[in-house]
């Protein structure tokens, strides 16, 4: 143990150290141990750590009198210290220090921008964010199942174990709480970590490493963790109830995480550089249906774009959709069908946390009118938060019940034409004319 000790001082890194110990009481107090085996507890007594040394006074150069001593000021230190505990200040909770305390500082970063622009698919604008990440941070390592020869199972990372090598683009085995645990542990060690989710079903096997530890420990104790967790996400092609969830809320309601989601290939390339220019822990959630269906005009080169700043999509001045990702794309090609622009305003959050409430607020106490629309279902999704925000900070300009729009609370049908109808959008219609209607 001195030695172990010893070697974590200097190189300021962990050791695990196996005690094989025997539990002698029950595994809590009002259990007891009735159904030990008789005889259990005397024979795991005789391999005790201090039957041991009892046995080997010689070898340790102690006399019984001398092991004596040593027990007592071993218990008079605890004491000692347990009541200077007792008699110490008692803390008093500061809100606005504990709040500060979530995330370590982003530092600022000037990319070096191209004025060029080149068409790109969603995917695309994903592959040529990281080939970039990568080239501007040399401490950047990719991880995930199947991203280097087989280039991950969506292609995000194809080419790039060519590019970059083996010790930067790491196939890992097929265990979400170990990669996490890989990441997170790199990250605390200096590193950068891009940690590829296959599917954002998966993640729930990693929940814990995610939760409990990345999100907790600059609160803890100022180290923060360097990760961004890519997270293919949602439905709306035949992949079933297990490649298809929304998983965005489970992450909202952890303090100590940032959320990106964004719907276009432009801003996917931009906010995705920023978070991983970010020092700190971001779920980055891409839609799967967006990926080789949307292209547009993206910017080369190294980009960015600040986490929690939403965009106006289309202005409008009777009703404000506030939604994210898809739903994004839902509402603008139903204000085109229905010939609403100008009247409904499309809000794009990109970020769910942190969350751009100005932009929301301004926009509902312009037009007075609020629809949520998310593809998650209703009840806790994320888009009740919104609701109730705009409920409490609009109370006095709304004309109408704030609307949530959201799909069906069931697992997710595989036939396509049942997953149409489970779906947010195919309510959207109908609550967009209630809305405007009341």
């Amino acid at each position: 143990f001195s030695e172990a000790a010893s070697f974590s001082r200097q190189h300021s890194k962990p050791i695990l150290l196996e005690a094989k110990t025997f539990r002698i009481r029950g595994h809590e107090e009002a259990s007891g141990t009735k159904y030990y085996p008789e005889g259990m507890i005397d024979e795991a007594m005789k391999e005790e750590p201090m039957a041991k040394i009892m046995a080997n006074l010689e070898y340790w150069k102690l006399s019984e009198g001398e092991l004596a001593a040593k027990l007592e000021q071993a218990k008079a230190r605890v004491d000692e210290a347990f009541h200077t505990a007792l008699e110490g200040t008692t803390p008093v909770y500061n809100k606005e220090e504990s709040l500060a305390d979530l995330f370590a500082n982003a530092p600022q970063w000037e990319p070096n921008t191209s004025d060029e622009q080149k068409q790109m698919r969603f995917i695309d604008a994903i592959h040529d964010g990281l080939n970039e990440s990568m080239r501007t941070w040399p401490e950047l390592v990719l991880m995930g199942q199947d991203i280097a020869d087989y280039g991950g199972v969506f292609k995000a990372t194809e080419g790039m174990l060519e590019s970059f090598g083996p010790g930067r683009v790491r196939n890992t085995p097929l265990c979400e709480s170990a990669i996490m645990g890989t990441a997170m542990g790199y990250a605390i060690s200096g590193g950068k970590a891009m940690m590829e989710m296959q599917f954002s079903d998966f993640v729930s096997t990693g929940f814990n490493q995610i939760v409990n530890n990345l999100a907790k420990l600059h609160w803890r104790w100022g180290q923060n963790v360097d990760v961004v967790i890519r997270m293919p996400t949602g439905a709306g092609v035949a992949a079933g109830p297990y490649h298809s969830q929304s998983t965005e809320a489970w992450f909202t309601h952890v303090p100590g995480l940032k959320v990106v989601y964004p719907a276009w290939p432009n801003e996917a390339k931009a906010l995705l550089m920023q978070s991983i220019a970010d020092p700190n822990p971001v779920m980055f959630f891409e839609h799967k249906a967006l990926y080789r269906t949307l292209k547009e005009p993206v910017q080369t080169g190294a980009v960015s774009m600040p986490l929690g700043q939403a965009k106006v999509e289309s202005e409008g001045s009777e009703l404000s959709v506030i939604t994210y990702g898809m739903g994004v794309h839902w509402a603008l090609e139903e204000l085109q069908r229905k010939g609403l622009e100008g009247r409904v305003e499309v809000i794009n959050l990109r970020s769910l946390a942190p969350l751009d409430k100005e932009t929301i607020v301004a926009s509902v106490k312009k037009t007075g009118r609020a629809l949520i629309l998310q593809e998650d279902i209703a009840v806790g999704g994320f888009g009740e938060h919104i609701a109730a925000m705009v409920a409490r900070e609009c109370f006095e300009y709304l004309d109408a019940p704030v609307e949530l729009v959201a799909s069906d609370a069931t697992p997710i049908p595989f036939a396509a034409e049942l997953e149409q109808e489970f779906l947010a959008s195919a309510k959207l219609a109908d609550a967009l004319k209630k809305l405007m209607d009341y």
